[in-house]
Protein backbone atom coordinates (compact mmCIF):
# COMPACT_ATOMS: atom_id res chain seq x y z
CA UNK A 1 0.00 0.00 0.00
CA UNK A 2 1.58 3.38 -0.93
CA UNK A 3 2.07 6.21 1.10
CA UNK A 4 -0.28 9.38 0.58
CA UNK A 5 2.39 11.86 -1.48
CA UNK A 6 0.23 14.49 -0.43
CA UNK A 7 2.00 14.68 3.38
CA UNK A 8 5.17 16.35 3.30
CA UNK A 9 7.33 14.91 5.28
CA UNK A 10 8.61 15.80 8.92
CA UNK A 11 10.98 18.98 9.23
CA UNK A 12 11.27 18.83 5.25
CA UNK A 13 10.11 22.39 4.68
CA UNK A 14 7.94 25.32 5.47
CA UNK A 15 4.47 25.36 4.60
CA UNK A 16 3.62 28.69 2.21
CA UNK A 17 0.63 30.66 2.53
CA UNK A 18 -1.66 28.27 -0.33
CA UNK A 19 -0.63 25.16 2.06
CA UNK A 20 2.46 23.82 -0.10
CA UNK A 21 5.73 23.00 1.40
CA UNK A 22 8.91 23.99 0.11
CA UNK A 23 11.82 23.23 1.06
CA UNK A 24 14.00 25.00 3.92
CA UNK A 25 17.46 25.62 3.56
CA UNK A 26 19.43 24.57 6.47
CA UNK A 27 21.08 28.87 6.87
CA UNK A 28 17.84 29.23 7.30
CA UNK A 29 16.90 27.37 10.31
CA UNK A 30 18.49 27.00 14.54
CA UNK A 31 19.62 23.43 14.21
CA UNK A 32 20.13 22.04 10.93
CA UNK A 33 19.16 18.35 10.56
CA UNK A 34 22.40 15.81 10.77
CA UNK A 35 21.86 15.27 6.65
CA UNK A 36 22.20 19.04 6.28
CA UNK A 37 24.71 19.97 8.83
CA UNK A 38 26.94 17.26 8.14
CA UNK A 39 26.37 17.25 4.17
CA UNK A 40 29.66 17.75 2.88
CA UNK A 41 31.09 14.93 5.14
CA UNK A 42 28.20 12.21 3.73
CA UNK A 43 28.80 13.30 0.23
CA UNK A 44 32.82 12.77 0.49
CA UNK A 45 32.19 9.33 2.41
CA UNK A 46 29.51 8.37 -0.20
CA UNK A 47 32.23 9.24 -3.47
CA UNK A 48 34.76 7.26 -1.37
CA UNK A 49 32.80 4.61 -0.19
CA UNK A 50 33.31 1.03 -2.34
CA UNK A 51 32.13 -1.55 0.29
CA UNK A 52 28.97 -3.49 0.39
CA UNK A 53 25.98 -1.76 1.01
CA UNK A 54 22.67 -3.30 2.24
CA UNK A 55 19.58 -2.52 0.61
CA UNK A 56 18.60 1.78 0.21
CA UNK A 57 21.20 2.27 2.23
CA UNK A 58 23.47 5.59 1.46
CA UNK A 59 26.61 3.94 2.77
CA UNK A 60 28.33 0.57 3.65
CA UNK A 61 28.23 -0.25 7.45
CA UNK A 62 31.81 0.72 7.86
CA UNK A 63 31.56 4.07 6.06
CA UNK A 64 28.49 4.84 8.51
CA UNK A 65 30.74 3.82 11.36
CA UNK A 66 33.10 5.90 9.79
CA UNK A 67 30.66 9.06 10.03
CA UNK A 68 30.38 8.45 13.59
CA UNK A 69 34.03 7.80 14.63
CA UNK A 70 36.02 10.39 12.61
CA UNK A 71 38.58 9.70 10.40
CA UNK A 72 40.59 10.61 7.38
CA UNK A 73 39.70 9.97 3.89
CA UNK A 74 42.18 8.91 1.07
CA UNK A 75 41.39 12.03 -0.66
CA UNK A 76 42.35 14.14 2.50
CA UNK A 77 38.75 15.10 3.83
CA UNK A 78 38.95 14.84 7.25
CA UNK A 79 35.85 13.47 8.80
CA UNK A 80 34.78 14.86 12.26
CA UNK A 81 33.95 12.42 15.35
CA UNK A 82 29.99 12.77 15.99
CA UNK A 83 30.20 10.19 19.07
CA UNK A 84 33.66 9.31 21.51
CA UNK A 85 33.57 6.12 22.85
CA UNK A 86 33.97 2.61 22.37
CA UNK A 87 34.38 1.97 18.68
CA UNK A 88 33.13 -1.62 19.31
CA UNK A 89 29.70 0.01 20.58
CA UNK A 90 28.85 1.69 17.05
CA UNK A 91 29.95 -1.41 15.14
CA UNK A 92 27.26 -3.73 17.33
CA UNK A 93 24.87 -0.96 16.44
CA UNK A 94 25.51 -0.17 13.13
CA UNK A 95 25.64 -4.02 12.68
CA UNK A 96 22.53 -4.27 14.11
CA UNK A 97 20.36 -2.47 11.73
CA UNK A 98 22.02 -3.92 9.07
CA UNK A 99 20.09 -6.99 10.58
CA UNK A 100 16.19 -7.54 10.76
CA UNK A 101 16.50 -6.58 14.70
CA UNK A 102 15.44 -3.00 15.53
CA UNK A 103 18.29 -0.97 18.07
CA UNK A 104 17.63 0.24 21.50
CA UNK A 105 20.12 2.71 22.48
CA UNK A 106 20.38 2.62 26.19
CA UNK A 107 21.47 4.82 28.55
CA UNK A 108 21.29 7.56 31.47
CA UNK A 109 20.46 11.24 30.52
CA UNK A 110 22.94 12.82 28.82
CA UNK A 111 25.36 9.85 26.74
CA UNK A 112 24.36 10.90 23.22
CA UNK A 113 21.73 8.63 23.01
CA UNK A 114 19.40 11.13 20.61
CA UNK A 115 22.15 12.78 19.32
CA UNK A 116 24.00 8.96 17.74
CA UNK A 117 20.20 7.61 17.00
CA UNK A 118 20.05 11.06 14.91
CA UNK A 119 23.21 10.40 13.30
CA UNK A 120 23.07 6.44 12.26
CA UNK A 121 19.47 7.57 10.40
CA UNK A 122 21.07 10.60 8.31
CA UNK A 123 23.92 8.41 7.79
CA UNK A 124 22.01 4.74 6.79
CA UNK A 125 18.71 6.58 5.22
CA UNK A 126 19.96 10.31 4.33
CA UNK A 127 16.78 11.48 6.71
CA UNK A 128 16.96 11.53 10.21
CA UNK A 129 13.26 12.91 10.79
CA UNK A 130 11.24 10.01 10.67
CA UNK A 131 10.72 10.27 14.31
CA UNK A 132 8.50 9.29 16.80
CA UNK A 133 8.98 11.61 20.22
CA UNK A 134 7.65 9.63 23.08
CA UNK A 135 5.69 11.05 26.04
CA UNK A 136 3.25 10.26 28.35
CA UNK A 137 0.64 11.50 25.93
CA UNK A 138 2.02 9.92 22.96
CA UNK A 139 -0.99 8.25 21.08
CA UNK A 140 -1.66 5.19 19.52
CA UNK A 141 -1.86 6.75 16.13
CA UNK A 142 1.74 8.54 16.26
CA UNK A 143 3.34 5.14 15.76
CA UNK A 144 0.73 3.69 13.26
CA UNK A 145 -1.18 6.34 11.58
CA UNK A 146 -4.09 8.84 11.90
CA UNK A 147 -6.66 10.25 9.91
CA UNK A 148 -7.67 13.57 8.23
CA UNK A 149 -10.92 13.70 9.44
CA UNK A 150 -12.35 16.16 7.00
CA UNK A 151 -11.85 13.51 4.37
CA UNK A 152 -12.66 10.98 6.43
CA UNK A 153 -16.23 12.55 7.13
CA UNK A 154 -16.64 13.85 3.53
CA UNK A 155 -15.49 10.34 1.80
CA UNK A 156 -15.08 7.28 4.37
CA UNK A 157 -11.91 5.84 5.00
CA UNK A 158 -9.65 5.75 2.35
CA UNK A 159 -6.10 6.07 1.47
CA UNK A 160 -6.35 9.99 0.73
CA UNK A 161 -7.62 10.21 3.94
CA UNK A 162 -4.91 8.30 5.56
CA UNK A 163 -1.88 10.63 7.80
CA UNK A 164 1.15 7.73 7.82
CA UNK A 165 3.07 8.05 11.15
CA UNK A 166 6.65 8.35 10.62
CA UNK A 167 6.75 4.69 11.25
CA UNK A 168 4.43 3.87 8.32
CA UNK A 169 6.80 6.41 6.17
CA UNK A 170 9.76 4.38 6.72
CA UNK A 171 8.55 1.52 6.36
CA UNK A 172 7.32 2.15 2.83
CA UNK A 173 10.14 3.93 1.45
CA UNK A 174 12.94 1.49 3.77
CA UNK A 175 14.32 4.10 5.89
CA UNK A 176 15.35 4.40 9.18
CA UNK A 177 13.06 5.67 11.89
CA UNK A 178 13.31 6.72 15.21
CA UNK A 179 11.21 7.00 18.64
CA UNK A 180 12.70 8.82 21.46
CA UNK A 181 12.15 7.71 25.12
CA UNK A 182 10.66 4.82 24.34
CA UNK A 183 9.96 3.74 28.09
CA UNK A 184 7.65 7.28 28.69
CA UNK A 185 5.20 6.20 25.95
CA UNK A 186 2.09 4.21 27.89
CA UNK A 187 2.89 -0.02 27.51
CA UNK A 188 -0.35 -0.60 25.36
CA UNK A 189 1.22 1.93 22.48
CA UNK A 190 4.85 0.49 22.86
CA UNK A 191 3.57 -3.27 22.39
CA UNK A 192 2.03 -1.34 18.52
CA UNK A 193 5.60 -1.59 17.44
CA UNK A 194 5.72 -5.82 17.93
CA UNK A 195 3.74 -6.69 14.80
CA UNK A 196 5.73 -4.36 12.70
CA UNK A 197 9.22 -5.46 13.76
CA UNK A 198 8.19 -8.79 14.32
CA UNK A 199 6.22 -9.60 11.24
CA UNK A 200 7.26 -6.68 9.13
CA UNK A 201 3.93 -5.05 8.51
CA UNK A 202 0.97 -2.57 9.88
CA UNK A 203 -2.30 -4.18 9.34
CA UNK A 204 -5.01 -1.09 8.34
CA UNK A 205 -8.06 -3.15 9.01
CA UNK A 206 -10.05 0.43 8.17
CA UNK A 207 -9.16 -0.67 4.53
CA UNK A 208 -8.66 -3.69 4.51
CA UNK A 209 -5.21 -3.84 3.57
CA UNK A 210 -1.83 -3.64 5.09
CA UNK A 211 1.63 -1.72 4.48
CA UNK A 212 4.60 -3.99 4.21
CA UNK A 213 7.88 -3.01 5.30
CA UNK A 214 10.18 -3.41 2.33
CA UNK A 215 14.35 -4.06 2.43
CA UNK A 216 16.24 -0.96 4.04
CA UNK A 217 13.58 -0.45 7.24
CA UNK A 218 14.54 -0.43 10.48
CA UNK A 219 13.92 1.41 13.84
CA UNK A 220 16.18 2.80 16.37
CA UNK A 221 14.53 3.51 19.96
CA UNK A 222 16.39 4.98 23.05
CA UNK A 223 15.24 4.93 26.56
CA UNK A 224 16.46 6.76 29.89
CA UNK A 225 18.08 4.22 32.29
CA UNK A 226 16.68 6.19 34.95
CA UNK A 227 13.04 5.42 33.53
CA UNK A 228 12.94 2.14 34.25
CA UNK A 229 9.69 1.21 35.82
CA UNK A 230 8.38 4.34 34.23
CA UNK A 231 6.74 2.18 31.31
CA UNK A 232 8.97 -0.70 31.38
CA UNK A 233 9.27 -2.55 28.20
CA UNK A 234 7.48 -6.12 27.73
CA UNK A 235 9.58 -8.79 27.42
CA UNK A 236 7.55 -9.78 23.97
CA UNK A 237 8.67 -5.87 22.53
CA UNK A 238 12.81 -6.41 24.48
CA UNK A 239 13.11 -9.21 22.53
CA UNK A 240 12.79 -7.66 19.20
CA UNK A 241 15.32 -4.99 20.38
CA UNK A 242 19.29 -5.37 20.37
CA UNK A 243 20.25 -3.33 22.74
CA UNK A 244 23.25 -1.29 22.58
CA UNK A 245 24.39 0.50 25.88
CA UNK A 246 25.75 3.70 25.64
CA UNK A 247 28.45 4.60 28.99
CA UNK A 248 29.30 7.93 30.28
CA UNK A 249 32.68 8.93 29.26
CA UNK A 250 35.04 6.69 30.96
CA UNK A 251 38.09 9.53 31.76
CA UNK A 252 37.94 13.19 31.58
CA UNK A 253 39.96 13.88 29.02
CA UNK A 254 37.08 12.03 26.94
CA UNK A 255 34.57 13.96 28.52
CA UNK A 256 36.74 17.09 28.46
CA UNK A 257 37.15 16.26 24.38
CA UNK A 258 33.21 15.91 23.65
CA UNK A 259 32.14 18.58 25.43
CA UNK A 260 35.05 21.43 23.73
CA UNK A 261 34.09 20.12 20.71
CA UNK A 262 30.08 19.94 21.20
CA UNK A 263 30.35 23.60 22.74
CA UNK A 264 32.30 24.76 19.14
CA UNK A 265 29.54 23.58 17.22
CA UNK A 266 27.01 25.48 19.48
CA UNK A 267 28.89 28.11 19.40
CA UNK A 268 29.03 28.49 15.70
CA UNK A 269 25.71 27.88 14.83
CA UNK A 270 24.32 30.19 17.61
CA UNK A 271 26.90 32.14 16.13
CA UNK A 272 28.63 33.34 19.70
CA UNK A 273 31.75 35.83 18.47
CA UNK A 274 34.90 33.81 18.64
CA UNK A 275 37.14 34.02 21.97
CA UNK A 276 40.33 32.58 23.96
CA UNK A 277 39.86 28.45 24.10
CA UNK A 278 38.27 27.82 27.47
CA UNK A 279 40.00 24.63 27.77
CA UNK A 280 40.73 25.05 31.91
CA UNK A 281 37.31 26.38 32.70
CA UNK A 282 35.49 22.84 30.91
CA UNK A 283 37.93 21.00 32.84
CA UNK A 284 37.10 22.59 35.53
CA UNK A 285 33.54 21.70 34.86
CA UNK A 286 33.93 18.25 33.84
CA UNK A 287 35.83 17.38 37.35
CA UNK A 288 33.04 18.71 39.20
CA UNK A 289 30.55 17.10 37.70
CA UNK A 290 32.26 13.65 37.44
CA UNK A 291 33.08 14.23 41.09
CA UNK A 292 29.67 14.80 42.21
CA UNK A 293 28.66 12.12 39.96
CA UNK A 294 31.11 9.80 41.65
CA UNK A 295 30.96 10.51 45.06
CA UNK A 296 34.71 10.92 44.82
CA UNK A 297 37.58 13.33 44.19
CA UNK A 298 39.76 12.62 41.62
CA UNK A 299 42.64 11.85 43.27
CA UNK A 300 40.16 9.01 45.75
CA UNK A 301 41.20 10.69 48.64
CA UNK A 302 37.93 12.57 49.65
CA UNK A 303 34.32 11.00 49.52
CA UNK A 304 31.50 13.66 48.64
CA UNK A 305 27.89 13.25 48.75
CA UNK A 306 25.98 13.37 45.27
CA UNK A 307 23.13 15.75 44.15
CA UNK A 308 19.60 14.22 42.92
CA UNK A 309 20.77 15.36 39.48
CA UNK A 310 22.03 13.27 36.85
CA UNK A 311 25.72 15.44 35.61
CA UNK A 312 25.49 14.14 32.75
CA UNK A 313 27.84 15.28 29.94
CA UNK A 314 24.71 17.29 28.48
CA UNK A 315 24.95 19.49 31.30
CA UNK A 316 28.18 20.15 31.31
CA UNK A 317 27.68 21.07 27.50
CA UNK A 318 24.87 23.36 28.72
CA UNK A 319 26.84 25.13 31.15
CA UNK A 320 29.64 25.95 29.25
CA UNK A 321 28.04 27.07 26.06
CA UNK A 322 25.93 29.49 28.61
CA UNK A 323 29.19 30.38 29.89
CA UNK A 324 30.60 31.47 26.55
CA UNK A 325 27.22 33.78 26.06
CA UNK A 326 27.93 35.57 29.21
CA UNK A 327 31.48 35.95 28.06
CA UNK A 328 30.68 37.16 24.79
CA UNK A 329 28.02 39.46 25.48
CA UNK A 330 28.49 40.96 28.89
CA UNK A 331 32.49 39.83 29.36
CA UNK A 332 35.83 40.39 27.32
CA UNK A 333 35.20 37.64 25.62
CA UNK A 334 37.30 35.14 27.76
CA UNK A 335 35.53 32.27 29.53
CA UNK A 336 36.00 32.87 33.21
CA UNK A 337 34.86 31.14 36.47
CA UNK A 338 32.02 33.96 37.27
CA UNK A 339 30.22 33.13 33.75
CA UNK A 340 30.43 29.47 34.42
CA UNK A 341 29.29 29.58 38.18
CA UNK A 342 25.85 30.48 38.04
CA UNK A 343 25.37 27.53 35.25
CA UNK A 344 26.86 24.68 37.80
CA UNK A 345 25.19 25.68 40.47
CA UNK A 346 21.71 25.31 38.29
CA UNK A 347 22.46 22.14 37.12
CA UNK A 348 23.60 20.97 40.95
CA UNK A 349 20.97 22.31 42.57
CA UNK A 350 17.93 20.33 41.76
CA UNK A 351 16.64 19.62 44.89
CA UNK A 352 16.83 23.30 46.49
CA UNK A 353 16.84 21.49 50.41
CA UNK A 354 18.83 18.61 50.01
CA UNK A 355 21.10 19.29 46.64
CA UNK A 356 21.98 22.89 48.31
CA UNK A 357 23.36 21.45 51.35
CA UNK A 358 25.19 18.84 49.29
CA UNK A 359 26.62 21.43 47.33
CA UNK A 360 28.04 23.87 50.06
CA UNK A 361 29.75 20.94 51.53
CA UNK A 362 31.40 20.21 48.49
CA UNK A 363 32.64 23.70 48.27
CA UNK A 364 34.05 23.99 51.39
CA UNK A 365 35.92 20.40 51.80
CA UNK A 366 36.94 20.28 48.39
CA UNK A 367 37.09 23.52 46.39
CA UNK A 368 38.11 25.71 48.75
CA UNK A 369 41.49 23.56 49.24
CA UNK A 370 41.96 22.91 45.52
CA UNK A 371 45.15 24.69 44.32
CA UNK A 372 44.47 27.07 41.63
CA UNK A 373 40.29 27.32 42.11
CA UNK A 374 40.23 30.11 44.50
CA UNK A 375 39.00 32.31 41.60
CA UNK A 376 36.55 29.48 40.87
CA UNK A 377 35.41 29.18 45.03
CA UNK A 378 34.73 32.74 45.39
CA UNK A 379 32.89 32.84 41.90
CA UNK A 380 30.83 29.91 43.26
CA UNK A 381 30.55 31.60 46.94
CA UNK A 382 28.98 34.55 45.40
CA UNK A 383 25.78 32.68 43.01
CA UNK A 384 25.40 30.58 46.07
CA UNK A 385 24.69 32.74 48.67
Amino acid sequence: MPVPETIAQPGSGVETDTGQVRPQPATEVLRPHAEHAFAGELAALRAADDRPRPARWRLSPWAVATYLLGGTLPDGTVITPKYVGPRRIVEVAVTTLATDRALLLLGVPGTAKTWVSEHLAAAVSGDSTLLVQGTAGTPEEAVRYGWNYARLLAHGPSRDALVPSPVMRAMAQGLTARVEELTRIPADVQDTLITILSEKTLPVPELGEEVQAVPGFNLIATANDRDRGVNELSSALRRRFNTVVLPLPATPEAEVDIVARRVEQLGRSLELPAGPEGVDEIRRVVTVFRELRDGVTTDGRTRVKSPSGTLSTAEAISVVTGGLALAAHFGDGVLRPSDIAAGILGAVVRDPAADRVVWQEYLETVVRERDGWKDFYRACREVSV
